[in-house]
C-alpha cells in the first residue's frame, strides 16, 4: 500500500499500515436486499453498540435501499426521515463516528445536523449540493464509483450473459468515474485526506461482462485503484455475485463467501470493509491482514 496516503474519517485513520476498519452495516430500510440487516428504529441502539462491541470503527447508517436491481424508491423526505430519526437514537450514546448512506441532499442535510460525520455517497457524488453540505459540514466521504446513470436497473436480479463489447476493463472503468469523482470532490473544497473510495461492488449491471464477473474482477484488480491515491473501501458482505458464484439466492446464505471475498479483497489492498456481520469479518479482516503482511515482506 505504499502509493496510498491516509485518510481521516472522522477521526478513524485508515491506508497505509493503519489496522483494516470495519464499518457495520445497519438498514432502517423494509426495502434492503438484506431483510438481515433491517432494524426498526427501537432496536437501531442495541444493535449498533453490539458491532461496536464486535470490532466496529465506524456504523454506516442507510435509509435506502440503492441496490441497483430492485425496483424499490421512496421519497426524500421519507429517506430524511427514517435517518435522522435513526442516527438522533445513537448520536449522544455511540463511541465510534456514524456514516450516513445517502446521495440525495435533504437526507444527508439531516443526517449530519442529526449527528453523522460521513456520508457514503453510492452515487460518484453526482449532486453538487450533496458535495457543498460534505463540505461545509467538514464531514469525512465514501465515494463510490456508480454505473451510468440509468445503466444500473436495466439488468434483472439474476443477470445472465451479456453481449461482450470493447469497453475497458471493470477496473479500468472504475478508476476512471472514481477519478472523476474525486475532481467533483476539490471542486467542491472537500480535502482529499478526508475521502475514501469504492469501488460499487454490486451496483454495475448493465455492463458488457456479466454483472457477476465484472465484480470478481474488480476485486482482484483492486490494486489498480491505488494510482488514485486514497484508500479503498469495499462492501461483498451479502452481495449478488456471492449469491451466482454459490447458488445462493437468498442472502442469509452468503456469510462464507462473504467472508472469503472480503478477506480477498484486504490482501488486494482494501483499507476499510463495510458489513452486516461485524465480528465474523473481524476475524476474517484479521487473519487477510497478516497473510498481506506476508506477501509484502
Amino acid at each position: 500500500m505504499s502509493r496510498e496516503h491516509v485518510a481521516d474519517l472522522a477521526g478513524v485513520s485508515v491506508g497505509r499500515t493503519r489496522p483494516v476498519a470495519i464499518m457495520g452495516v445497519i438498514n432502517v430500510s423494509p426495502e434492503s436486499f438484506h431483510a438481515g440487516s433491517v432494524r426498526r428504529d427501537a432496536d437501531v441502539l442495541a444493535t449498533a453498540l453490539a458491532m461496536v462491541d464486535a470490532g466496529a470503527a465506524l456504523i454506516d447508517v442507510g435509509a435506502r435501499s440503492t441496490a441497483p436491481y430492485l425496483a424499490t424508491e421512496i421519497t426524500p423526505a421519507e429517506e430524511a426521515a427514517r435517518l435522522g430519526r435513526a442516527i438522533e437514537r445513537l448520536a449522544a450514546k455511540l463511541p465510534v463516528p456514524m456514516s450516513a448512506d445517502t446521495c440525495r441532499p435533504e437526507p444527508a442535510r439531516v443526517a449530519l445536523e442529526a449527528g453523522a460525520r460521513v456520508i457514503n455517497d453510492v452515487s460518484t457524488l453526482r449532486d453538487s449540493a450533496v458535495a457543498r453540505l460534505v463540505a461545509q459540514h467538514s464531514a469525512s466521504l465514501v465515494l463510490m464509483a456508480a454505473a451510468p446513470v440509468g445503466a444500473g436497473r436495466r439488468a434483472g436480479a439474476r443477470g445472465g450473459r451479456r453481449p461482450r463489447g470493447r469497453g475497458p476493463a471493470p477496473v479500468v472503468a472504475i478508476r476512471k468515474i472514481l477519478a472523476e469523482g474525486l475532481r467533483r470532490a476539490r471542486a467542491a473544497g472537500i480535502p482529499e485526506r478526508r475521502i475514501v473510495v469504492d469501488p460499487g461492488i454490486g451496483f454495475f449491471r448493465a455492463v458488457d461482462v456479466p454483472w457477476h464477473e465484472w465484480d470478481a474482477r474488480v476485486l482482484v484488480g483492486l490494486g489498480s485503484l491505488r494510482s488514485l491515491a486514497r484508500p479503498i473501501c469495499v462492501g461483498v458482505s451479502r452481495k449478488s455475485f456471492i449469491g451466482a458464484i454459490l447458488d445462493r439466492p437468498d442472502t442469509g446464505d452468503r456469510l462464507a463467501g462473504s467472508l472469503a471475498a472480503t478477506a480477498i479483497a484486504v490482501v488486494n489492498g482494501a483499507a476499510v470493509i463495510r458489513t452486516h456481520d461485524v465480528a465474523e469479518t473481524r476475524d476474517a479482516v484479521r487473519v487477510a491482514e497478516r497473510l498481506r503482511r506476508e506477501v509484502a515482506r
